[in-house]
């Protein structure tokens, strides 16, 4: 959108040979001037200008989840931001003595046209206080006058009428320059009409129309189109009230013909629609919040699966975040340095687990990063997940290497590739290691360690399709069935004594599943 308003603005400076202006320095002084007399008009001119400005607005949903209206901070921040953007002079004048752009009659180009009734009564203003200020200093001054105290009256009179006018005035503008828009709302909302919604919305309806009508002033000033673009986040983690009452705001925002919002909604449609049926806002459209969304949003962009580039960029990010790892390693080397220079003793057994435990944490990262290697292909494409990949690795390396001691430790590869399967698979996974535990408690003699994950699972799929019911939301956690099967089956074949040497150090994996999957088996096996 940068790229495209920057193109815009080339190609407006080369048709029309305008530079745009902005309330800036002197360009301020010149929208002040202009808002206190002229009237702005809408010409053919600029209706035909292409050139554009987006002003970005970040609103996050979960900073304000904890307000009773959650579309009251939508509004705040909208309010606020524009307020920041232009200046609080500009804003607080136009509330004042700012005048609504109207179209042009015919084909006039003027966009600007003087307002006579406003200059008259400053010009009236101004000659009734000269004339007053000029009978009171006659009164005050002149012999033979002076004991006259009607003209030391009407003169008085004159003055303070003529002068309080003036006053009225940049106390005004004085109070809406102390007092922002946000501020106004926020009031609102804290006061005992917002209980009853007395007169409220409306109030907040005239808030928002007089930052309309601002933005359209300064369009002509600024002598190109002004679009706001509001990014709404973290919407799909707010309780279901809150998304109904933003998306009802937005529609609100945007129910002008000619509004100048765009909104980019930027959430998960499986997470909002069942938010959506919950609420009260479905009434008369079947209880369907896809239908809801597809009536309220007017341009779907859903975002294609990440390639395998753009996997590794965001593994490669997720693990930039890991400065602890990278202070290791930085400090390990400078310790290793100074012990040969000093001819001192190497450094204590806690030291070398350390070290040991940093290298074995980036050959995992390595082998996640590396295009070559299977592993790669699994990586989630959800930058949530692959964080919680990043922050579970060193963790379950850590706590491999502090039960080491065996000649059979997984190797740091196998750590990654159990976690990312953690990661992924969670309802499958968790069935696989309820159906071993159960084999293993039922016949402790048996030798279960030479058979692999893939055999146990398609031997007890029967089993977890008959549960698939009950096993409902675990099993939507669950990726591709597909990719699980290539997983297992060819590309990482763990078997069941890997499975026993990474359980105790599976931090990843919500054990409540097995255990709700252990007590639907028993339940099953009673029948």
């Amino acid at each position: 959108m940068r790229e495209e308003m920057a193109r815009r603005e080339e190609a407006e400076l080369r048709r029309s040979h305008q530079k745009p202006r902005s309330p800036e320095g002197w360009g301020l002084l010149l929208a002040l001037w202009y808002l206190a007399f002229y009237k702005p008009i809408i010409t053919e001119g600029h209706l035909r200008r292409k050139n554009i400005e987006f002003i970005f607005i970040r609103f996050s949903a979960w900073q304000y989840a904890g307000c009773d209206k959650l579309w009251a901070g939508l509004v705040t921040t909208l309010c606020d931001n524009i307020r920041h953007h232009f200046g609080a002079l500009p804003l607080s004048v136009y509330h004042v003595m700012g005048t609504r752009p109207r179209f042009a009659s015919g084909f006039s180009q003027k966009e600007w046209v003087l307002k006579t009734g406003t200059c008259l009564k400053l010009w009236g203003l101004l000659f009734i206080l000269g004339a007053g200020l000029g009978i009171l200093l006659v009164a005050l001054l002149v012999p033979g006058i002076k004991d006259h105290h009607a003209l030391k009256v009407v003169g008085s009179a004159v003055t303070s009428l003529s002068g309080s006018g003036l006053v009225l005035g940049a106390v005004s503008v004085l109070k809406n320059l102390l007092v922002s828009e946000k501020q106004k709302i926020e009031r609102l909302t804290n006061s005992e009409k917002f209980t009853s919604q007395l007169g409220f919305m409306s109030k907040v309806r005239r808030e928002v129309e007089v930052l309309v009508d601002y933005l359209a002033f300064m369009e002509i000033f600024e002598r190109r189109r002004l679009r706001v673009v509001l990014e709404i986040t973290s919407l799909d983690i707010c309780y279901p009230e809150k998304v109904a009452g933003v998306l009802n705001a937005m529609n609100t925002l945007l129910s002008d013909t000619n509004t100048p919002f765009i909104f980019i909604l930027a959430v998960d449609p499986s997470v909002i629609v069942p938010c959506l049926e919950q609420t009260g806002c479905m009434k008369g459209l079947a209880d369907n919040g896809y239908l809801y969304l597809n009536r309220t949003v007017t341009l779907p962009f859903s975002i294609p699966e990440m390639g395998a580039r753009s996997r590794l960029q965001c593994l490669e990010a997720a693990v930039q975040t890991r400065e602890d790892l990278m202070y290791r390693i930085i400090t390990s080397n400078v310790e290793r340095r100074r012990a040969k220079c000093q001819h001192v003793p190497p450094a204590p057994t806690g030291r070398e687990a350390d070290a040991e435990a940093v290298r074995c944490i980036h050959e995992a990262f390595h082998c996640l990063h590396d295009g070559a290697d299977p592993l790669a292909r699994y990586l989630p494409t959800d930058g949530t997940h692959v964080r919680r990949i990043v922050n579970t690795i060193p963790i379950t390396l850590r706590l491999l290497l502090h039960r080491a001691g065996t000649p059979s430790t997984p190797s740091p590869r196998a750590a990654a590739a159990w976690v990312v399967l953690a990661d992924q698979w969670p309802c499958r996974l968790s069935w696989v290691l309820q159906c071993l535990e159960d084999a293993w408690q039922s016949h402790p003699t048996l030798d279960l360690g030479g058979r692999s994950l893939w055999s146990i699972f398609q031997e007890n799929l029967g089993e977890l399709s008959a549960l698939r019911q009950p096993l409902h939301n675990v099993l939507s956690l669950d990726g591709d069935p597909e990719l699980f099967q290539t997983f297992l089956a060819c590309d990482f074949p763990f078997a069941a004594r890997d499975a026993r040497a990474f359980l105790g150090v599976t931090v990843n994996l919500d054990h409540s599943i097995r255990h709700k999957m252990g007590l639907l088996r028993g339940f099953d096996r009673l029948q």
